[in-house]
């Protein structure tokens, strides 16, 4: 017998039918001789409609307690979706329970809207689990230490799921999604993209990063420092499948770097619309000024990726760095109103149509010229880039937002990713 951890996105749980074929499926793999926990996302499109409700109510500038109440509000939408669960596998004659976050509990930080889970307590689980039930935990959201509601940010139930896989050291994690596994890159872009038996922890960590939205970052982030062994799979297949064909099916993401996969240099392509540029122009160029600018905008909880600073010119330089195009105002904002003023820079300016497109591979470890055979792609096809940012198993390049769809065309190509590697 095996703990097995089972977790649905949005559409799998997105009307009564689909919720209850969720229930068949799980309750094969009871029958099968598992033990099952179960971590259900809202159904699809719950959410943005309650945060659509709120957006309609809010104050003109909303505080701490407006996210508060954010949280408050978005978590029903997994409860909701894990009792209906829990009402469905009783209808298929098992014994089952649903647990809120904070009835597990689920502890985590106080940022509400993107909290981050501290400890999970599985006493309670564990006991339910070896009374034969089939236990049920909301995704996405947690308690902090004051008792308030807490929601780990959008995705967050991929990282709920793993980390109470984590937890309880569960045999594997399987992600149920509307996709069958991960690809070379988004086959909606590129019809020809390749499925991937098996990607290394380090490609999907730098593909999650890089905007690849199969799985959350901070769940490939869990799944890597807990060693949780994890699988994206698709939830349309018919319930009934065979449980050993399933168990294969979709993408394995492995700590094993195997001598077939070191084969690939290039294993992906992934890539972001949500980015915009700021520079700083005219800053002086002296000792901590990289920490005055960074500093203050990750104080304000906002995340910084590309950084890029020029060559000095009459002791001033330019100071350039991406951040997710929500978070483009607020730091914007923060820099005009107090960064500026105190460093005496020139002028803070911005550019909202940008986008990443990044190579992903560990094999780019062990062979030169690749990032090359990729500016050189490029620029055959007149892509200007703006920005560059490289890793061991990366390199990523900012450009204009309108190229995206050819420059990734144009990567996917030239690495051969349609071809099945050897």
């Amino acid at each position: 017998m095996a703990l097995i951890v089972h977790k649905y996105g949005g559409t799998s749980m997105g009307s009564t039918e689909r919720i209850r074929n969720v229930a068949k499926r799980v309750a094969k793999w009871v029958r099968a001789g598992h033990q099952m926990v179960v971590v259900p996302s809202a159904m699809s499109g719950e959410t943005n409609r309650l945060l659509g409700l709120a957006k309609e109510l809010a104050p003109a500038k909303p505080g701490d307690a407006y996210g508060r109440e954010l949280d408050m509000l978005a978590s029903t939408g997994e409860q909701a979706s894990s009792a209906l669960l829990a009402i469905a596998l009783q209808a298929e004659g098992l014994q089952s329970v649903s647990y809120a976050g904070w009835q597990v509990p689920i502890k985590t930080n106080k940022a509400y809207t993107k909290a981050r889970i501290e400890s999970i307590d599985d006493v309670r689980v564990r006991a339910d689990l070896a009374a034969g039930r089939v236990v049920i935990i909301t995704g996405f959201q947690g308690v902090d230490d004051e008792g308030n509601i807490t929601t780990l940010g959008r995705g967050g139930s991929d990282t709920s799921a793993v980390a109470v896989a984590a937890a309880m050291k569960a045999h594997e994690c399987l992600i149920y999604t509307d996709v069958d596994g991960v690809y070379t890159t988004d086959p909606r872009v590129v019809p020809e993209a390749r499925r991937l038996s098996t990607v290394s922890f380090e490609e999907m960590l730098e593909m999650a990063s890089l905007g690849s939205k199969v799985l959350q970052i901070r769940s490939v982030e869990f799944a890597g420092k807990y060693k949780v062994p994890l699988r994206v799979l698709s939830s349309f297949t018919e319930w009934d499948i065979d449980i050993d064909a399933e168990a294969k099916s979709g993408t394995l993401i492995t700590f094993e770097e195997d001598e077939k996969m070191e084969q690939a240099v290039v294993s992906g392509i992934a890539f972001t619309r949500d980015e915009a540029k700021i520079s700083v122009l005219g800053v002086p160029d002296k000792p901590g000024i990289a920490y005055q600018i960074l500093g203050a905008v990750a104080d304000a909880n906002v995340e910084v990726d590309v950084i890029i600073q020029n060559i000095s010119k009459d002791g001033k330089t330019d100071f350039s760095f991406t951040v997710s195009r929500n978070d483009y105002a607020k730091a914007v904002d923060l820099l005009k109103d107090k960064v500026l003023p105190a460093l005496g820079a020139a002028e803070v300016v911005g550019d909202t149509k940008i986008c990443k497109v990044s190579i992903v591979g560990i094999g780019m470890r062990s062979h030169v010229g690749i990032a090359s055979k990729m500016f050189r792609a490029l620029s055959e096809e007149g892509i200007n880039i703006q920005m560059i940012s490289t890793s061991e198993i990366k390199t990523s390049v900012v450009i204009d937002e309108k190229y995206l769809e050819l420059a990734v065309r144009t990567l996917h190509k030239a690495f051969d990713l349609e071809q099945a590697q050897a």
